[in-house]
């Protein structure tokens, strides 16, 4: 059997490792910049005065979903691809959870001729829809009903169909709003993103369960996402460690 030095083998396991920690670190900046994304997509999303999501049903929304870039894959009708966060309101605090990384593909999608890739924010308006959301996958237009959502700053001329929605769909593109209709897309947890930047492997359900949220240092970006819902739906960022304990 071939022996290998123990100075040599320390040197042989830091230099195996070395590429392993970058690629950590490059993938914690890659998230941090997933999560900043979708806080930029959102606040624009609420800013615009007479075409942006009404505040009273921001506050009443039990989840959103920020998928930043979502890409298309055909011409009109086609296969789609986004990654971006969600967050469930804890409604004993009114408190939001940290962010959770998710996937949207499949399904097609139909939006302005010419537009590859759009920003699109989701309001879950209900509870049985955070149930089927929390199944770690669902299907929109399918088991959850979605429509384009009111605009405005009050968003009284919802049609009934926007009312009875369980989702209300927001979407940009090139800085204006599109248009856009789902059909068979679904949303699943990013697990890979979420054991890389919370230092565990943990479910969908636990990371939004206040119970059974990842008890470690919460990073920055996390904060930060938190802290905006929070100042956008008026409720108070409970809960949320306090600085000592961001990374």
């Amino acid at each position: 059997m071939l022996r290998i030095p123990h100075m040599a083998a320390l040197a042989l396991t830091a230099a195996l490792a070395a590429p392993m920690a970058a690629a950590a670190q490059s993938n914690n900046r890659d998230d941090a910049k997933k999560i900043q994304d979708s806080i930029d997509v959102l606040q624009s999303l609420v800013s615009a005065p007479d075409n942006g999501i009404p505040h009273n049903l921001l506050d009443k929304a039990d989840a959103i979903v920020v998928i930043p870039t979502l890409v298309k894959g055909g011409f009109v009708v086609g296969a789609k691809h986004g990654t971006g966060v969600l967050s469930v309101k804890n409604h004993a605090t009114n408190a939001w959870s940290a962010p959770v990384f998710v996937k949207m593909t499949g399904g097609s999608i139909g939006w302005q001729i010419g537009v590859e890739s759009i920003d699109l924010a989701l309001l879950v308006m209900n509870h049985d829809a955070i149930d089927k959301l929390l199944q770690d996958k669902f299907t929109l237009g399918g088991n959850l009903s979605v429509a384009a959502g009111p605009v405005g700053r009050s968003g009284d001329a919802a049609t009934d169909a926007q009312v009875s929605a369980q989702i209300l769909a927001y979407s940009r593109a090139h800085g204006l709003f599109a248009g856009a209709t789902f059909e068979g897309a679904a949303i699943h947890a990013d697990d890979d993103a979420n054991r890389a930047f919370y230092g565990e492997k943990i479910s969908l359900r636990d990371l939004v369960n206040p119970a059974t949220q990842p008890t470690g240092m919460v990073p920055a970006a996390a904060r930060q996402w938190q802290q905006t819902l929070a100042r956008l739906t008026g409720s108070a960022a409970r809960g949320v460690p306090s600085e000592a304990k961001v990374k």
